[in-house]
């Protein structure tokens, strides 16, 4: 493998592991920035880091991607170039916080029920031999 298809393959690597670390997380926490990084890699352009800086790199594909998408080439992320590239905002809801015997009726419905009985064997089943073969007899 040459030196910058491995390179390739570890930013690919990065980017994918910071979209899934920015996924878990609350959107307050998302940066913008990175978010941008992570699709103008994904849309072909020639992204290098993932750092949450704003860089002179990620501003010139910034500026690239607007031109090529018919865009103003302003260099600035704003709401027509979220669009074009796909970026979505995403808002985490909190989930209500669960009383003590919520906790305690939820934790008795999770205990397994009790199988059923087997059915008795009809004559179209298949057995087992004893040896580990099959038998349709």
């Amino acid at each position: 493998m040459n030196r910058l298809t491995r390179f390739r393959s570890q930013l690919a690597a990065a980017v994918v592991a910071g979209s899934l670390a920015l996924a878990a997380a609350p959107s307050a926490m998302a940066n913008d920035t990175i978010a941008l990084k992570n699709a103008l890699y994904g849309a072909g352009y020639d992204i290098t880091n993932v750092s949450p800086q704003m860089d002179d790199a990620t501003r010139s594909a910034l500026e690239q991607f607007q031109r090529d998408n018919g865009l103003t080439a302003s260099g600035t992320l704003d709401d027509a170039t979220k669009k074009a590239l796909g970026m979505v905002s995403v808002q985490v809801a909190a989930a209500p916080q669960a009383s003590a015997q919520d906790s305690q009726t939820a934790a008795a419905s999770a205990e397994p029920e009790p199988e059923p009985e087997a059915e008795a064997a009809s004559e179209d089943d298949v057995e087992e031999d004893d040896d580990g073969g099959w038998s349709f007899f």
